[in-house]
């Protein structure tokens, strides 16, 4: 039997997706992205000449513009989660790939203007380069993934896979407003006192103890051991994933491509191991 939801909630969430996949969302996406790359760009300037006093790169204003498209990418992978756990999981490497090109550009901010070619500078170059290559790793990886995909619902029929969605729109819902308060309140605090604060690191946090959420509320439809399985290693790799998000220089991509090529090889095997299930399942 089919629960029933408060309908107010259901129609806020369904709205609110609509909106945030339509056009005019992407048009205002944009706009806000444009405006912090010249918020970037007058802060460097009035840094570079002392009238503030932030100590930001001169490629702050690449910085703070990806900061800023980051945070939509996670507002996305939100609404992701309530379809295909395996879509948001590719969402998490999309976002890992954006970080690594990000801090690509930051590194680089940090070398002289006058470049002297050395081999100290080198090894400075050696941190942009590594980042680079992995986020196009990760780029490799999240293709071969997404090719990989053979969606199968794990429910038994249509009411039981409509409480399962219902279930996780509830979860998203309750993600995004944890998100927009916390980055309400890391913005405020930013204009208060100049401090940028990495969020990712929280945010990924949450989507850990989400995921394993949703792997528990999954028991509720099926116990299938290759489904557990599958669930339980894109949790794994979402602690990797928060783990290579403080790691020291290199260990942070290594750690990131090693999480890819773990949940890539998890695909390919959960589909071998799975077509059996799959041809009694009703596809999604």
């Amino acid at each position: 039997m089919v629960r029933h939801y408060p309908q107010t909630w259901l129609t806020l969430h369904n709205g609110l997706e609509d909106k945030w996949h339509s056009l005019q969302a992407s048009k205002i996406t944009s706009n806000v992205v444009v405006l912090a790359f010249l918020v970037g760009v007058g802060i460097t300037v009035l840094d570079h000449y002392g009238l503030i006093n932030y100590a930001v790169g001169r490629f702050y204003a690449i910085e703070l513009a990806f900061s800023v498209l980051l945070v939509t990418e996670i507002i996305g992978l939100i609404f992701t989660l309530s379809h295909s756990v395996a879509d948001s999981m590719g969402k998490q490497f999309e976002i890992v790939s954006l970080i690594l090109l990000r801090d690509s550009f930051k590194e680089m901010g940090h070398l002289p203007l006058e470049t002297v070619w050395n081999p100290t500078t080198l090894l400075e170059l050696l941190p942009i380069l590594t980042d680079a290559v992995g986020a196009v790793i990760i780029f490799l990886i999240i293709g071969l993934f997404y090719r990989a995909q053979r969606h199968t619902r794990i429910t038994s029929n249509a009411e039981e896979q409509l409480n399962f969605v219902m279930l996780k729109k509830f979860v998203a819902s309750i993600m995004l407003l944890t998100f927009i308060g916390i980055g309400v309140y890391s913005l405020i605090d930013f204009i208060r006192t100049g401090a940028y604060h990495e969020l990712f690191h929280l945010y990924y946090t949450i989507l850990i103890f989400v995921d394993i959420l949703i792997l528990i509320i999954s028991l509720r439809y099926s116990n299938l051991y290759v489904h557990l399985f599958r669930y339980s290693s894109f949790a794994l790799a979402t602690v990797v994933i928060r783990l290579s998000l403080t790691a020291p220089k290199y260990y942070n991509v290594l750690l990131s491509i090693a999480a890819g090529l773990f949940v890539l090889l998890v695909a390919n095997i959960y589909n071998l191991l799975n077509r059996t299930v799959e041809a009694r399942l009703p596809t999604e």
